[in-house]
C-alpha cells in the first residue's frame, strides 16, 4: 500500500483494478464500470455502488493486513532491539508508535518463530497462548486450526482445560481464598495495559504471571 500525502486524494489500491470508462463485451452489452476501493491516511474512499462481493473482498484483505500488521511491528521491533540496542526507542518515537503496543507484538512474535506461526489463525490466537510451552502451545494450534475456533472460543477451551487439570483447580481454589490487596493507581495502570493488549485484565495479569514465572523457571533451570 502506497503512502497518500493528500488525504483528499486516494492513491493507494485496495483491490481490483479501476476502469477510465465503462467496457464493451463481446456480444454487444455493456459491462458495468467497477471503480477500485482505495485508501487514505484517514478512511477509505469506496465507490457509489459497490457491489456486495467486492466489500466482502475488501474486509478480508482489510482484515489480512491488520493481522499481518501485528507481526509486522512485532518483528520490526525485535529487529531494533537486537541490533539497535542503544538507538530502537529512538525509532519508535521517529515512527509515531507506542512502545507499550509494540512491546506486547513484539512478545508474542517472539515466543513464536516465523515457521511456527499458523497463517490461517489470527495473531491474537497466538497472543492467547504465548505463555504456554511450546509443546502446549501446538497442540492449542492444532486443535484452533482442526477446530476453526475464533479467539474466544480458544479462550474458552483453554479456561475449560485448566478447570478440568487437578493441579491447575487446586491452585484456583487456594487463589480463592487469599485477595491481594492493590492500590487504585496500580490497578488503573494494569487496567490501561490490558486494554493496550486488548484483553481483559484478568486475563492480561494471568498471561503476563505465567510469562514470568516461566522465564524465572527456565532461567533457574539453566542455572542448576
Amino acid at each position: 500500500m502506497h503512502q497518500v500525502e493528500d488525504c483528499q486524494e486516494p492513491k493507494a489500491l485496495l483491490f481490483g483494478r479501476g476502469t477510465a470508462a465503462s467496457r464493451t463485451r463481446g456480444s454487444g452489452g455493456v459491462e458495468p464500470r467497477r471503480d477500485p476501493v482505495l485508501t487514505t491516511k484517514v478512511g477509505l474512499h469506496i465507490p457509489v455502488g459497490l457491489a456486495f462481493e467486492d466489500w466482502e473482498r475488501a474486509g478480508r484483505q482489510l482484515s489480512g493486513l491488520l493481522n499481518s500488521s501485528s507481526w509486522w511491528l512485532g518483528d520490526w521491533l525485535i529487529y531494533g532491539k537486537d541490533h539497535y540496542a542503544d538507538r530502537y526507542e529512538r525509532g519508535i518515537r521517529a515512527a509515531g508508535l507506542q512502545y507499550q503496543t509494540l512491546r506486547n507484538y513484539a512478545w508474542v512474535a517472539r515466543r513464536f518463530a516465523l515457521h511456527r506461526r499458523r497463517p490461517t489463525l489470527s495473531f491474537q490466537h497466538h497472543a492467547e497462548l504465548a505463555s504456554l510451552p511450546v509443546d502446549e502451545q501446538e497442540a492449542w494450534l492444532d486443535r484452533a486450526e482442526r477446530m476453526k475456533w475464533n479467539t474466544k472460543q480458544l479462550r474458552n477451551a483453554i479456561r475449560a482445560g485448566r478447570e478440568g487439570d487437578p493441579q491447575q483447580a487446586g491452585a484456583a481454589a487456594a487463589a480463592a481464598t487469599r485477595r491481594l490487596a492493590v492500590p487504585d493507581n496500580r490497578l488503573q495502570w494494569w487496567h490501561r495495559a490490558a486494554a493496550q493488549a486488548g484483553t481483559e485484565l484478568g486475563e492480561w495479569v494471568m498471561a503476563t504471571l505465567d510469562a514470568a514465572a516461566n522465564e524465572v523457571l527456565q532461567e533457574a533451570d539453566g542455572e542448576s
